[in-house]
């Protein structure tokens, strides 16, 4: 079992018909805590319904929530999911909100210090407030993991570079890659060696860029290692890439191989991308059944 602290946003995904709860670093505690980690969430809510609600739940799915601020002005976190006809997310965020305004406490402190993982992403860096706590905690913190995680027009390349020098993992999307490669003047149209000018860029040895519903690739340890995707039927993406970092990262830090740990991850973000919302239920079996029965086009 690991301790791992998630800082960031937690909110309502607002969906056309309904809503659930979400923000990436919560689905990437969920499924940690899901996977037998001891899992602690850093964020803000707001007083009213909406925040007891997930308090509660974070509460009923066993997460610590010593960190987890109330706020009696802001509103608790927004987000308007829309869904195009291959079940791609797209997000209006409300703004401000609770989570903008994370307080540095000597709590916060004290389990970024002692955490064997600190997750984090761009989207808290909106607010002066959250993202000053942010920079402050990534200075204590162990082990770095940075979700990149991009919501236009939330961001600058500035504090992107400042995120990303500070990580000792990075998660991204091919199109984030490509994006913060272009805005460094660095142009190419290869994964690889895209991922190869971050890492030499930030100094970061670990670095994973996923592909959709082509897989991903991996840089670990001066080698690459990639998946090429499992089949299926997508209902939604929202919190694919969520729950596929944090079956990435649950076997990496338990030293389970590097490859095993990519196709497994694959196959979980897949699983996500077939269920409705970003926190179904995934059992070990449901994984080792799907890859199984799945073509995996898995490569060294």
């Amino acid at each position: 079992m690991k301790n791992i602290v998630c800082f960031g946003e937690v909110l309502w995904d607002v969906f056309p018909t309904h809503k659930k709860i979400g923000g990436a670093p919560l689905n990437v505690g969920l499924r940690l805590k899901s996977l037998g980690n001891y899992v602690s969430i850093m964020s803000r809510i707001g007083k009213g319904e909406n925040g007891k609600k997930i308090l509660f739940h974070i509460i009923d799915n066993d997460i610590n929530t010593e960190n987890l601020q109330v706020d009696c002005e802001l509103k608790t976190g927004e987000v308007k999911v829309s869904l195009d006809s291959h079940g791609s997310a797209s997000y209006v965020i409300e703004s401000p909100r609770a989570w903008d305004c994370i307080e540095l406490t000597e709590a916060a402190t004290m389990y970024a210090k002692n955490a064997d993982a600190f997750i984090y992403g761009s989207l808290v860096t909106r607010n002066t407030t959250s993202k000053n706590t942010l920079y402050e905690l990534l200075k204590l913190a162990k082990y770095k993991i940075f979700d990149v995680n991009l919501r236009a027009p939330f961001y600058t390349i500035e504090i992107l570079k400042h995120l990303m020098s500070e990580a000792d993992f990075m998660k991204f999307n091919d199109d984030e890659i490509f994006e913060i490669c272009n805005a460094l003047s660095f142009n190419s149209e290869d994964i690889e060696e895209n991922i190869k000018f971050i890492a030499t860029q930030t100094n970061t040895k670990s670095i994973c860029v996923t592909k959709g519903s082509n897989g991903a690739v991996l840089y670990y340890n001066d080698e690459f290692y990639s998946n090429n995707g499992y089949v299926i039927e997508v209902i939604d993406t929202v919190g694919a890439g969520d729950s596929f970092l944090a079956t990435l990262i649950n076997k990496l830090l338990k030293q389970v191989n590097p490859q095993e740990a990519l196709d497994c991850a694959c196959a979980v973000g897949a699983l996500v991308a077939g269920s409705e919302g970003a926190n179904p239920i995934i059992t070990q079996e449901q994984i080792a059944k799907f890859i199984n029965s799945n073509n995996s086009f898995a490569t060294k």
